[in-house]
């Protein structure tokens, strides 16, 4: 039992991971000092998508799974929680580029809004 629970709190670390990674450039507009932790975040996590590497996170959480008795997964995180969303066919390298180029994208685009607005104001 502890380890189902440890693997769902790995699971939701995970996806709060990607949420901060996704969208922690809008809690730097609230307090710059986040982009201390949100620029690495973001570029680590671009980094993971270009290059095709699976996160730390997920043979962790594959781990307390197989204690738990239940079967883990051979996908990444992604592939197995969110693709099936984004990508019904399944997540194809294409994808993970496009995923990666679009965080960079994202974030360069929101800090330029939050740091360009800031000064203008």
């Amino acid at each position: 039992m502890i380890y189902r629970i440890l693997a769902e709190l790995t699971m939701l670390a995970h996806f709060a991971f990607l949420l901060f990674v996704a969208l922690g450039a809008f809690l730097v507009h609230w307090r710059r000092w986040i982009a201390l932790i949100h620029v690495p975040a973001f570029l680590w996590g671009a980094l993971i998508s270009l290059m095709g590497w699976i996160c730390p996170l997920t043979p962790l959480e594959n781990h307390f799974l197989r204690m738990s008795g239940v079967e883990g997964y051979d996908t990444g995180f992604i592939e197995q929680y969110i693709a099936g969303v984004l990508y019904p066919a399944g997540l194809t390298r294409i994808h993970q580029i496009v995923m990666g180029v679009a965080v960079l994208v994202l974030n360069a685009g929101l800090y330029a809004w939050i740091f360009m607005g800031r000064e203008k104001a």
